[in-house]
């Protein structure tokens, strides 16, 4: 029974010091790993507008159903807006895609960005590959349309991951409209599908 009771102790011992070390070391990490995300966040927004002097952040709405994205104004050296990004959400073939839509102030897309995906390898995760992001540069609300075939005006689906093209044009189209409805309040045609939260600056 001492035996027992030792091994318990023991075991008990070891179990405690060990949730102390991990959680040492996560309060050690954590800063870290904060800090790198918000530069990594910062590095993605101007890689969109890289002409911006200031890119401030604006509001946040909802594209997807229980995810919270946010917009941001990208101006130039006179204070003067030269853009907009919006972080979108769209639910893909096998995952949430996460991106970033930048458009000019005509509401003209700059371009996009795949921040998170787990698609289907070789297949449906191409939508990070820059060859299908640059299909989205210069397109209107009205352009993003998915198609099969190649049509320079809309937007060409990836071989075998239609679903996935979709998915991804879908949350450029969240973000767009978003900005569109924020910032351009008086164009009738757009319906919006998220609620802004924050109001424009």
């Amino acid at each position: 029974m001492k035996d027992l009771a030792k091994i318990t102790l023991n075991l008990a011992f070891v179990f405690i010091f060990s949730g102390a070390v991990l959680a040492l070391v996560y309060a050690g990490t954590e800063p870290r790993i904060e800090t790198i995300k918000k530069v990594e966040k910062q590095k993605a927004l101007k890689s969109l507008v890289p002409e911006a002097s200031f890119i401030n952040s604006a509001g946040s709405y909802e594209p997807l159903e229980g995810k919270t994205a946010h917009y941001y104004v990208a101006k130039g050296k006179d204070g003067k807006p030269i853009g907009y990004i919006a972080t979108s959400y769209s639910k893909g073939y096998s995952s949430i895609i996460k991106m970033m839509v930048a458009a000019d102030t005509n509401m003209r897309l700059k371009g996009i960005k795949i921040l998170d995906e787990s698609e289907t390898p070789g297949l449906g995760d191409d939508v990070k590959q820059k060859y299908f992001q640059d299909r989205f540069k210069g397109k209107t609300l009205d352009q993003l349309v998915v198609v099969t075939n190649p049509d320079p005006t809309k937007i060409q689906a990836i071989t075998g991951a239609t679903i996935s093209s979709k998915a991804a044009t879908r949350g450029v189209r969240a973000g767009l409209k978003m900005l569109i409805k924020t910032y351009m309040p008086g164009n009738g045609a757009v319906s919006g599908t998220g609620t802004t939260a924050g109001g424009k600056k």
